[in-house]
């Protein structure tokens, strides 16, 4: 990353790298003329002349521009600067729910207030029709005051919208992915809130709910295998949150919550 510092691109100084990606790079730069912390997300070099990341990125562009919420990490602008496309998003300092997992599953106060934060962000999105179809805790920035930010809305799609191609389908992470996702199926909201119950299992388990040596494997078991119980892993876990986790998870979108409210609401119930 050292030649990428204090370079300019347009009006921007670059500071930082923050995360890459298969698809682009964000980086962690200062507006020289406003002085702001921002973070601009662009597709890596030798992609730009890839259409369907172009429209991807645009897609993302257009979705998060309709889009104002506490829990939500905000677009900013959207620019190009010699010929390459930029996005420049509110800078969220803070740690992912993904980074806070390697040092142990989280106490149950804090997985039931990341998600509820969650659930609040998809249930504004939803109500403007765009399901997210990446929700797992690495998309998911906690700030030091405790607010969590949605991130990455990078194949997010207008619920209006024709779905994207199988190909397009299958690039949620698959740790979290539900199993109509796998099999290339129309997804809705209640999509998301099946990613939002298996973040929540790791959360408080720190075991994804599915294990499996390869990729093929992982998709079979989201389709066929029920979870193993949370709780079988982690004794003292609330037994309304192991229920909440397994209704979350069901396999058929029908059986499982029907709102991200309906979700956020049943675990106003858990006693921890």
């Amino acid at each position: 990353m050292g030649e990428q510092e204090n370079r300019r691109i347009g009006d921007y100084e670059i500071l930082g790298i923050l995360g890459s990606g298969g698809m682009g790079q964000v980086f962690k730069v200062r507006n020289v003329i406003s002085d702001r912390i921002e973070a601009m997300k662009i597709i890596l070099p030798d992609l730009a002349g890839r259409q369907d990341l172009a429209d991807r990125f645009l897609r993302e562009i257009k979705l998060l521009a309709g889009l104002n919420h506490p829990n939500i990490a905000a677009l900013r602008t959207a620019l190009t600067v010699d010929n390459q496309l930029l996005m420049i998003m509110e800078y969220v300092e803070g740690t992912t729910v993904s980074a806070r997992l390697q040092q142990g599953p989280l106490p149950v106060p804090d997985a039931v207030n990341y998600t509820s934060q969650v659930l609040d962000a998809l249930s504004y999105a939803h109500q403007h029709k765009i399901i997210h179809r990446d929700i797992k805790p690495s998309n998911m920035m906690v700030t030091p005051e405790g607010v969590v930010k949605l991130m990455d809305f990078g194949i997010a799609r207008s619920g209006d919208a024709s779905d994207l191609t199988a190909t397009g389908a299958a690039l949620g992470s698959l740790y979290y992915m539900p199993p109509e996702q796998v099999k290339g199926q129309a997804t809705d909201a209640r999509s998301d809130l099946y990613s939002v119950g298996a973040s929540l299992y790791e959360m408080v388990t720190r075991e994804h709910p599915f294990k499996a040596d390869s990729s093929y494997s992982l998709m079979a078991a989201h389709v066929q295998q029920p979870p193993k119980p949370p709780i079988e892993w982690r004794a003292d876990l609330p037994a309304a949150l192991n229920e909440i986790i397994l209704l979350a998870m069901a396999k058929e979108p029908g059986q499982r919550f029907q709102s991200a409210d309906a979700f956020h609401n049943a675990l106003k119930t858990v006693q921890s």
